[in-house]
């Protein structure tokens, strides 16, 4: 089993920035527990800060073709770009299931972070739940592919 893990702008912070909102824990940390807790399944990490560059990785994963499931953890990003919610649903139509995380509880924050425009199109959501969004996505797309 192979799965994307897709972090957008300012993850690559996790751990320094605002960590009341994301929390301590840095990405490289989250990976590392990932890999031990599924060991066998390969993970494939990805950051980027550039809206084109994930859409590019997410069109790439598709045509690879070798992908079970995608976490993507779009940033602001999420409540923005039309062009990822396009490319999402283009990895989700190619029949691979992806899992839109968000760390902090979007619905109690300001309101234009309220707006999630990956939802409708990801096969599942998870808001709120830290840094542990990420295994609780694990978790779903291996439930998935069992």
């Amino acid at each position: 089993m192979q799965i994307a893990i897709i972090n957008g702008p300012n993850l690559n912070l996790l751990g320094k920035r605002d960590p009341q909102v994301y929390g301590s824990q840095t990405m490289e940390q989250t990976l590392v527990e990932i890999q031990r807790q599924w060991l066998g399944t390969q993970f494939v990490y990805y950051q980027s800060n550039h809206e084109g560059a994930l859409i590019d990785r997410l069109q790439a994963i598709v045509s690879e073709g070798n992908y079970d499931g995608v976490v993507i953890n779009a940033g602001g990003y999420a409540h923005t770009s039309v062009a990822l919610r396009d490319a999402v649903e283009y990895v989700v139509q190619a029949g691979i299931p992806v899992v839109n995380v968000h760390i902090s509880d979007i619905r109690t924050r300001e309101a234009f972070r309220q707006i999630d425009l990956l939802t409708d199109v990801s096969a599942h959501t998870i808001i709120g739940h830290g840094i542990n969004g990420y295994k609780e996505a694990v978790e779903y797309i291996t439930a998935l592919k069992s």
